[in-house]
């Protein structure tokens, strides 16, 4: 089952910073994943995350891109089967996961 793909209004903002050599691969595999996010415990292909550095990021998910550097962090919504986008960025010592923090307190996520 693929599931809906929902970004947050500034995941946008997200992509078009990301170079097109490095936006295009992201773009294909946030689409791969989407055919079954959850996690890799269930037979998915999501991570789950948890506390990182104080910030409880439990309920979420990320995919990693390693080549790049570049993490998508994602919450799933269950009842509509959604998959929504949180953020796309570098990883940069988890600054990617402090800003995953607050825009799920900004969007009560």
């Amino acid at each position: 089952m693929t599931w809906e793909l929902e970004y947050l209004p500034e995941v946008q903002a997200d992509l078009e910073a990301l170079d097109n050599s490095v936006r295009q691969p992201v773009i294909k595999g946030i689409k791969k994943v989407r055919k079954n996010p959850v996690s890799k415990e269930e037979g998915g292909y999501g991570t789950p995350l948890g506390s990182k550095d104080g910030t409880n990021l439990t309920g979420l998910f990320k995919i990693k891109f390693l080549k790049y550097g570049i993490r998508v962090v994602y919450k799933l919504e269950y009842q509509d089967t959604a998959m929504k986008i949180i953020i796309i960025s570098a990883r940069a010592d988890n600054k990617v996961y402090h800003e995953a923090g607050t825009k799920r307190t900004k969007h009560k996520l």
